[in-house]
Formats: structure tokens, C-alpha cells, sequence
């Protein structure tokens, strides 16, 4: 067999999406052997902070021991945190501070069904599901969580800690902000900007610009309500970031760009 050397990798998580992340990493393992190559990723198990977890497997895949473990394994094995939900969608940003690992140790998963275009770009800690489309000259940040049959067109932006659900379907040039949420089956009209750490309800039409930290939805989405507190937590403190690295720009003459108040990530 030809092609990079098999890795070692950690799903973090054993939630659905985790189980989700560790079927699409053995479909790419039989994808690759389909094609005499070596297997890109060698699946070794799942950590997870709940201790009745521990030692059972989930789906054939053990359950090693809880998130810190992976300060405690081989330094060599790469990682993917893979948690969230639409009751706590900050939770992915927190882990990875909590893991607090270099970069360099994130894997990017990438379903064999999935269709990424040769100008994409993908972000470390990634995850594309079945059947994705990223058409052209997509632009997705870290740790982002893109569920099956989601579909991101031309000169998308979506920033770090992002979950797209199920369906999701974004025109071209929109704006999805850090940790921003995305129903399943939402849709997103062409150059319009979700906010960071916003929620769009699931089957929403969203036709205009959705301000980071509240919860829209219907069709066409409306205001529902602020976000829940770990959203608003991780805007905050966002928001301090950005006024640090302000004033920090102002100092050197830098104007760092921003959307709506946030970086895409």
C-alpha cells in the first residue's frame, strides 16, 4: 500500500456526534483501502467525562478514560473534539482550552463521500460528514462541525467552533460566525451574516442578518430570544479578545477586520 503513514487518533467525546466522527473515520480507512492506500487514521478509541462510560465501547470503539487522558497517552496521537449540542454549543470551544493541545495536534476528518472543492479550505479539528458539498472557495475555520448532507457555496465563511446540523444549505458569500449554530435543514440567504455564537432554529429561512448571541428561527427567522449563558459567555469573552487586540492595533497602526463585531475565526 502507497500513501502518508496511518496516525494514531482520538475521538474526544462519545456523544453522537462522536460516534458520528468515529463511523466517517472508518469509512475513509475502507475508502482507502479500496484504492491500495494505507489508512490516513487508525481510530483508537474515545474519551469522555462521564465515568460510566469508561471501559465500555460505544459501537465497537473503547472508551479509554476521561478528556484529560490525552495529556497521558502517546504524544504522537492526534485529536479531534467532537461534542456540542444545541443546549450547550460552547462546549467544544471549552474542551479544546481546557486540552490546551498545540494546533499541530487536531486532526481534519473528512467523510470519503464528502465533496470539497480544490479551493476550500478546512480548518484544524474539522469534521465533514457524509455526503457535504463545499462548491468553491469555501473557507472553514477550526474545530468546526459540519453534519451529513450540509452544503456550503461559493465564497462561504464560516468561523471556529461553528456547528452546521443536518441539511443545512448556505448561499454564497455568507458570513457564519465563531461558534455560531445552524439547525438542521436552515437556510441561509446569499451574503448574509450569522453572528457569532448565535442559534438558528432547524428548517429556519434566514434572509437577513442574524447579531451574534440570539436564537432566531421561523420562516423567515425572527428574534426569539437571547442565547443561553455558555453562549453569551463565549461572546464575552470573545468580545474582550477583540478589544485587547484593538487596542493592541492601535499601538501598531494595525485595524484588525471585523463583521458584525466577530472574526470568522
Amino acid at each position: 500500500m502507497s500513501g502518508p503513514a496511518t496516525e494514531d487518533l482520538l475521538v474526544v467525546g462519545a456523544g453522537g456526534f462522536a460516534r458520528e466522527t468515529a463511523q466517517a473515520v472508518r469509512a475513509a480507512a475502507a475508502a482507502d483501502a479500496a484504492c491500495g492506500r494505507a489508512p490516513r487514521w487508525r481510530l483508537v478509541g474515545h474519551l469522555d467525562d462521564d465515568p460510566a462510560l469508561h471501559g465500555r465501547d460505544v459501537d465497537g470503539v473503547p472508551v479509554l478514560g476521561d478528556c484529560d487522558l490525552v495529556h497521558r497517552l502517546p504524544v504522537t496521537a492526534r485529536v479531534v473534539v467532537c461534542a456540542g449540542s444545541p443546549r450547550d454549543y460552547g462546549v467544544r470551544a471549552r474542551l479544546v482550552r481546557r486540552l490546551a493541545l498545540p494546533e499541530s495536534r487536531y486532526a481534519t476528518v473528512v467523510h470519503p463521500t464528502a465533496a470539497v472543492s480544490d479551493s476550500s479550505e478546512l480548518g484544524p479539528g474539522t469534521v465533514l460528514l457524509a455526503h457535504c458539498v463545499l462548491t468553491a472557495a469555501v473557507r472553514v475555520g477550526a474545530h468546526v462541525a459540519v453534519m451529513p448532507h450540509a452544503v456550503l457555496t461559493h465564497d462561504d465563511t464560516v468561523g471556529d467552533f461553528a456547528t452546521l446540523a443536518s441539511g443545512v444549505r448556505l448561499g454564497g458569500g455568507v458570513w457564519l460566525g465563531r461558534g455560531a449554530y445552524v439547525g438542521a435543514g436552515a437556510l441561509v440567504r446569499e451574503y448574509t451574516t450569522v453572528g457569532a455564537w448565535s442559534l438558528t432554529g432547524m428548517g429556519s429561512t434566514v434572509l437577513a442578518d442574524v447579531p451574534p448571541g440570539e436564537v432566531w428561527a421561523g420562516s423567515p427567522a425572527r428574534k426569539l430570544r437571547e442565547a443561553g449563558a455558555p453562549a453569551l459567555d463565549e461572546l464575552r469573552a470573545d468580545e474582550l479578545r477583540a478589544d485587547r487586540s484593538r487596542a493592541e492595533g492601535k499601538e501598531t497602526g494595525h485595524r484588525p477586520e471585523t463583521r458584525m463585531g466577530s472574526t470568522a475565526g
